[in-house]
């Protein structure tokens, strides 16, 4: 009789916990849930900082120009072939961080066989010439992801001034000596590229204006006004 009535009184037990426990469920006023403070879990940044970068291009080229003139005699000659060469070069710049970027380059340009027809006989033009620029871009997302710290694709466009420090001989069959002139340098850029992060890559076209290529040594001397070198241009930039 002992034994069942301690089974009842526990059974009883039992039942009044429960229901005791669905009258009152649990409250996040107990300490254990008052004392929770969630991990920080900070934005995602998605916007580009502005930092510092190095660079280097290398590209091919095709060089033209309307006419070689000779100053000394009054003589000009139409320009019948174009020249074709490379470029490579190096540079340093600071990008904003909302799309713009500024840089200063130094290539190294050579272009062989622009040919003036004079009297009947090609003259052939040999061009070595430093390209100093400074720069101006602005940078673009493609593909509707914007200009992110993830990087991505984007275009750009951009243009340059600065100056050409050349030196050109020509040959008729024979090469002359050798001469040098500075002259006014200006450009224009587009292209696209990927983001990679620390890394950036592009490949874009740059028409290159040198307003004169001149020779004194040469008899008689000669100048090439105006000159426009198309090129095609891949470039790497390192971010820091």
């Amino acid at each position: 009789m002992k034994k069942l009535t301690a089974a009842f009184a526990v059974g009883l037990s039992a039942i009044l916990s429960t229901a005791a426990f669905a009258a009152d469920p649990v409250s996040f006023d107990y300490p254990v849930y008052k004392d929770y403070i969630p991990p920080y879990i900070p934005p995602v940044d998605e916007g580009l900082k502005g930092s510092f970068y190095l660079r280097g291009s290398v590209a091919g080229n095709a060089g033209w120009a309307w006419e070689a003139n000779h100053p000394d005699t009054g003589d000009v000659f139409s320009i019948t072939s174009l020249g074709w060469g490379y470029s490579a070069g190096i540079g340093a710049g600071w990008e904003s961080g909302d799309g713009w970027r500024v840089d200063v380059t130094g290539d190294y340009l050579a272009n062989n066989g622009m040919i003036a027809d004079v009297a009947g006989v090609d003259h052939e033009l040999e061009l070595r010439s430093t390209i100093v620029l400074a720069n101006a871009y602005y940078d673009f997302g493609l593909g509707g992801q914007g200009l992110t710290a993830a990087g991505g694709m984007f275009g750009y466009v951009g243009a340059s001034v600065g100056a050409a420090f050349n030196e050109s001989r020509v040959s008729d069959g024979a090469w002359g000596p050798r001469g040098s002139n500075t002259s006014l340098a200006a450009a224009g850029m587009a292209g696209v590229g990927y983001d990679f992060g620390a890394l950036v890559a592009d490949l874009g076209y740059r028409g290159l204006y040198i307003h004169q290529i001149a020779n004194a040594n040469s008899t008689p001397r000669y100048t090439v006004d105006n000159a426009l070198f198309h090129e095609v241009r891949a470039t790497m930039r390192y971010r820091f």
